[in-house]
């Protein structure tokens, strides 16, 4: 525990920079307007017609009383204005309840149409992010802080709108309590002074203790999916893990509750003790206004009035600082939000970015290639140099950690090399349009997401703009084998895949690997790459996909990674890796003839067949 309480010390947020964070808020509104206009004005309008209604109430309720009175002294009763004026109370009771349900309506709608527009703009802020940026912890605490919030920021809207509408009620009330008893302000800003002091105490505080946690927040909703999911049901009933797991998510919930509780008797600790002082203050107005009430100088109505007056300014301004705390804590989630919006990343620059050669003629060159991960002294790869031909099939082999799928994802620009450079057709990869560059290339990686949705969007996920072309569809699952896959199904293409929802079906990893090689071939890519294409397919399907493979990808450059030493014999190289660096490079017979690593990996798997 003592760690965990340095740790909240040194993010603990002081009054200075919630105020600060306030900067984002008309960034804030700009973006809720653009999301429906008229709504927001109309519940602009609402609020400012609403707010002036109390005080507009209050006066009438002063004259009704003197009325009443009036009329109790009077032998010969007049009524008409008594209900004239009661009629014009009710009407605006009426109008004050059903602006305030129009503004409850307006505030969920607009809430929930900006929480769909900002949800939208993470997600594809997100895409524009390099790979390690994503596997960096700390980053991916930023991210998660971004995320964070979303239904926080509808409240957001509605605590600044309402405080807006809350200015003009306590403005209007103010004059009124004014022009009876300019006295009673000095004992109303008594009233509020403990409330002020208590907020600015504890600004912060909550999004401090949040933003400590945001690591271990999200090592809870970890343990939460591990311990209740279907993908991870098999182990946690075979290994017994129910127990491990709701023990250690019990643990760290409790460190977590233990530091939310102490905040929480804190805060209502001293806020009984201010709500004491404040309370005081405004008793001794109220009895100020009694005396001034029985000397004569105010009416029966302007007892009301001013009673009814100060007690709604006090409610009004205690809610108006308590509310400003909890906007200046939730508009510290806002700056996350934006600044994560704002990151600009290594690979953007103004430089003009060149087009894409129509055919790749020469190829790509890896020279001196090395890299790590940021803050890691260890190099994953190092002096990576080798020339993959244009319409070439290399295939990359070596033992697991070797740095196979590396030289991928810094082929695909996931990574920046961290030395030397990556050129396609002499031109290093980073002078063209990376999204445009991505798109040369189809691939499938050993860890292909199964995306629970729709057989026809499983495979039009690999070229989505044509998820219509059902001839497309049809084609790249017939080069895939996953035609037998929509046979056996009973909806077909239609058929929701996993069992995460009503109707869905899982499939067995063969069938899900063939949905992800029509992917593959769904997108007529320049370039193929195939990481483990095939671990999950028999011999026999293996063996006729990829003759298919060879058949179909001809004059087309491909990258091959596998443990299958008869699958990567077909290719027109193979590239040995060891260590991070390349071992061997050559044709299988050239590699058999040097009786090195290649050979010595062959033989062993070779004798296992035996």
């Amino acid at each position: 525990m003592p760690r965990r309480k340095k740790t909240l010390e040194a993010n603990k947020i002081n009054f200075r920079e919630s105020f600060a964070s306030l900067k984002f808020v008309p960034r804030f509104f700009k973006e809720i307007r653009k999301v429906n206009p008229s709504l927001f004005y109309a519940n602009i309008f609402g609020r400012v017609l609403n707010a002036v209604l109390p005080v507009i109430m209050l006066l009438l309720g002063k004259l009704i009383i003197d009325e009443v009175i009036l009329q109790i002294g009077n032998e010969l009763k007049d009524l008409d204005r008594l209900w004239m004026l009661v009629a014009a109370e009710f009407g605006l009771a009426i109008l004050s309840d059903l602006l305030s349900r129009g503004i409850s309506l307006s505030d969920a709608l607009l809430g929930d149409q900006y929480s769909i527009d900002t949800s939208v703009r993470i997600i594809k802020k997100t895409s524009e992010l390099n790979l390690d940026q994503l596997e960096d912890s700390e980053f991916y605490d930023k991210l998660e802080r971004a995320r964070q919030q979303t239904t926080g920021r509808v409240g957001l809207m509605s605590n600044i709108l309402t405080q807006g509408e809350d200015v003009i009620v306590i403005i209007s009330l103010l004059a009124g309590v004014v022009a009876f008893e300019p006295w009673l302000i000095i004992l109303l800003i008594v009233s509020i002074i403990p409330t002020i002091i208590n907020e600015i105490k504890f600004s912060g505080t909550s999004y401090s203790l949040a933003r400590s946690w945001t690591q271990e927040r999200r090592e809870l909703d970890y343990l939460r999916y591990a311990g209740a999911s279907d993908v991870t049901a098999k182990e946690v009933k075979l290994f017994g893990l129910s127990d491990y797991l709701a023990g250690r998510f019990q643990n760290l919930s409790a460190k977590y509750y233990k530091q939310s509780k102490s905040l929480a008797k804190q805060r209502a600790g001293w806020g009984s003790v201010f709500n004491i002082v404040g309370t005081g203050a405004y008793y001794g107005a109220y009895v100020f206004i009694i005396f001034r009430t029985v000397a004569g100088i105010f009416s029966i109505g302007d007892l009301t009035f001013l009673s009814g007056s100060f007690n709604r300014l006090r409610s009004k301004l205690q809610g108006f600082f308590t509310r400003f705390t909890q906007i200046t804590e939730s508009a510290l989630y806002l700056q996350d939000y934006f600044e994560f919006l704002d990151l600009s990343f290594s690979n953007e620059n103004s430089e003009e970015k060149l087009e894409l050669p129509k055919e790749i003629k020469h190829g790509f060159e890896f020279k001196n290639v090395g890299f790590k991960y940021p803050k890691s002294e260890k190099w994953v790869v190092r002096n990576i140099n080798f020339h993959l031909r244009a319409g070439e099939k290399l295939a990359f082999v070596g033992e697991n950690g070797a740095g196979k799928t590396t030289l991928i994802k810094l082929l695909l620009q996931f990574y920046e090399p961290t030395e030397g450079e990556i050129l396609l057709d002499h031109v290093p990869i980073q002078k063209y349009n990376q999204a445009a560059y991505q798109q040369y290339f189809g691939v499938i990686f050993q860890d292909f997401v199964k995306f629970e949705l729709t057989l026809r969007e499983n495979i039009a996920m690999g070229e989505i703009r044509e998820i219509g072309n059902q001839s497309r569809i049809d084609s790249a699952a017939q080069k895939s084998l996953a035609q037998e896959v929509v046979s056996e199904l009973p909806l077909g293409y239609a058929q929701q895949l996993g069992k995460r929802f009503k109707n869905g079906k899982d499939l067995s990893g063969g069938q899900w690997q063939k949905i992800a090689i029509a992917r593959a071939y769904m997108k007529d890519a320049e370039v193929l790459i195939l990481d483990e294409p095939t671990s999950a397919l028999d011999a026999r399907a293996e063996t006729e996909a990829f003759q298919r493979f060879i058949q179909l990808t001809q004059g087309k450059t491909a990258v091959i990674i596998s443990h299958r030493f008869s699958t990567v014999r077909i290719a027109d190289r193979i590239m040995v890796l060891k260590d991070g660096q390349v071992e061997e490079i050559g044709t299988h017979q050239e590699l058999m003839a040097n009786d090195k690593l290649y050979a010595e990996l062959f033989n062993l798997q070779a004798a296992g067949y035996q």
